[in-house]
């Protein structure tokens, strides 16, 4: 796919429109030098198109406003300019610049949550890195159903502004192990792997055992605890052995045994017996109450009350002496009711007071018998010293189970993975390869050839490291200076583009590139001419006073940025 457009607009309307064309296009920074020092040209913009356009692609907001070589320094007015103004960033792929044909366009905000905006011709795209690669993969790729190499692995080459991706030709991926470089390269060259993903899964998986082993065996080897072992069953056998010659009390686990039981019937006892103790206290109490509300013989002055009540109520039918007589043998038949259960209560305390005798004395002997054993103490120790050495044994032996389910595991993947290496690095596959890297290096070292009157060329050999096998791709020749290392990148860039297309595999035919004012200019102008040929976008961000006579030409610009002219006009 190309580039068509890219539209930045933000709350206040459009900021920038920039539209893309075929062969070469610029990204011109016009700073013209000077003594003013002030006036350096950075920060006008024209890598920042670079970055929004990876932005689109999925790559992180921070690119924009954080230091790559310090995350912590953060350029707050780019940031705060972005989210307060709202801006949206939306680049328009197709597949053919001058036919109508398919068509991605591709939205994407840098707010957060509900105000978040990333859409891929219209249809919302998942937060998760995983979801935005899969939409991406889908909507630019379709035709690609592998879940490795991931999109942004395929598109790595194509967008070069990062340090680690304008010096290094393959080494394109930030954290690329060597499996990730063969499974994208040997996909990009389009060697038939269907096997890539399982294989990648495979050495991933045994990449996490071979680390957990070296875990579990960071204090000692499977080895160590086996020997470890032997030592702690000989220490446990011998203690074993002193402990059944110990002279012990042979009845001593069921006097230990009785002494708990009687502990707990004397414990049974004692709260029956203090519960009858509390009830006989309180009928005693109940008793001596009424014998304290009886009347005695002095009714004088009662008598009297009664005589006064009389002369008011001449009909009063009963005598004082009546009322008198009433009222203390309702008291009596109520002592006589609670003092009918003393007896019962009396015998029952009685009879517990007598148990609880018994049961004291029953567990004093047992006591004095279990503790006096000369023995009970030296057994004690050996119980002690033979727990401690079961809880090592236990701890060993658990160490030695997991690091042999460990090595089981390692064993059973590299089953699997003899079972995809035998094709993988049989010599048939081997030359199939050679066969595509042929084809590529043709175009590659045409192209180097033009620029540099010198041919490069990719080679892939099978390597063996830590037991593993793995291909590893690199370039031939070694270039030490910056500028003619751009001009490599940039030929193996445009070649494989041209490779690709020849062979049918799914590529992007944009090329973003940062610093061009490295290269030549006369590299530059046989660049132009090579995309320009081969139907291919290199888009470039260059200083104007490092661009040729015949390449300072509008017809390449896309967009002129300078000191008051920044990119987000700002």
């Amino acid at each position: 796919m190309f580039i068509k457009r890219l539209t930045i607009s933000g709350d206040n309307g459009e900021i920038r429109n920039l539209t893309f064309h075929k062969g070469l296009n610029l990204i011109v920074d016009k700073t013209v030098t000077s003594d003013d020092a002030s006036r350096t040209g950075n920060n006008v913009g024209k890598t920042t198109v670079l970055r929004l356009i990876d932005f689109c692609l999925g790559n992180s907001a921070d690119s924009l406003y954080k230091d790559p070589e310090n995350k912590s320094e953060v350029n707050h007015e780019v940031k705060d300019f972005l989210t307060s103004q709202r801006v949206l960033i939306t680049l328009e792929l197709v597949d053919n610049l001058d036919a109508p044909g398919r068509r991605v366009v591709i939205e994407r905000n840098f707010l957060q949550r509900k105000e978040r905006v990333y859409t891929i011709n219209g249809e919302s795209v998942g937060s998760k890195k995983e979801e935005i690669a899969e939409a991406l993969l889908k909507y630019i790729f379709p035709d690609v159903k592998v879940a490795k190499p991931t999109f942004r692995q395929l598109v790595s080459h194509n967008i070069r502004y990062e340090e680690y991706r304008l010096n290094s030709t393959l080494k394109t991926l930030m954290y690329g192990s060597d499996e990730d470089y063969e499974t994208l390269y040997l996909f990009m060259f389009g060697c038939d792997y269907d096997q890539g993903e399982a294989r990648t899964r495979i050495l991933t998986k045994r990449e996490r055992e071979e680390t957990f082993k070296r875990r579990l065996e960071k204090v000692q080897t499977k080895g160590a605890y086996k020997v470890a072992l032997d030592v702690i069953e000989g220490d446990i056998e011998k203690l074993e052995k002193r402990k059944r010659e110990l002279n012990i009390n042979p009845n001593l686990e069921q006097q230990v045994e009785r002494l708990n039981r009687v502990k707990q019937e004397l414990n049974s006892v004692l709260g029956s017996l203090s519960a009858l103790t509390i009830r006989k206290s309180v009928i005693d109490e109940a008793l001596s109450d009424i014998q304290g509300r009886k009347f005695d013989d002095n009714l004088d002055a009662v008598a009297a009350i009664y005589k006064q009540a009389s002369a008011y109520i001449p009909n009063l039918q009963k005598s004082f002496e009546d009322l008198v007589s009433y009222h203390n043998q309702m008291l009596e038949n109520k002592k006589e009711f609670l003092s009918s259960e003393l007896p019962n209560i009396e015998g029952s305390i009685s009879r517990y007071q007598k148990q609880v005798d018994e049961l004291r004395r029953e567990e004093l002997e047992l006591s004095a018998e279990i503790t006096s054993s000369d023995t009970f103490a030296d057994l004690e120790e050996v119980i002690g010293m033979l727990n401690a050495l079961f809880q090592k044994k236990g701890s060993y032996e658990a160490a030695i189970t997991s690091i042999t389910e460990v090595e089981n595991n390692i064993a059973e993947l590299n089953r699997e993975l003899e079972g995809i290496d035998s094709n993988l690095f049989s010599e048939g596959f081997q030359q199939q390869i050679d066969s595509q890297l042929a084809k590529f290096n043709g175009f590659f070292s045409s192209f180097s050839n033009r620029l540099y009157g010198e041919q490069y060329a990719i080679k892939c050999d099978p390597d063996t490291k830590r037991g593993k096998r793995v291909y590893k791709f690199a370039t031939i020749d070694v270039n030490f200076s910056s500028g003619k290392k751009h001009g490599e990148i940039s030929c193996f860039d445009l070649a494989y583009t041209k490779f690709a297309d020849i062979e049918g595999i799914a590529c992007l035919h944009f090329l973003l590139n940062d610093k061009k004012e490295l290269m030549h200019g006369n590299q530059l102008n046989e660049i132009a001419k090579i995309a320009n040929e081969e139907n291919i976008q290199f888009v470039a961000s260059i200083l104007e006073d490092k661009l040729t006579d015949e390449l300072r030409d509008q017809k390449y610009y896309v967009v002129e940025l300078e000191e008051n002219n920044k990119l987000f006009r700002f």
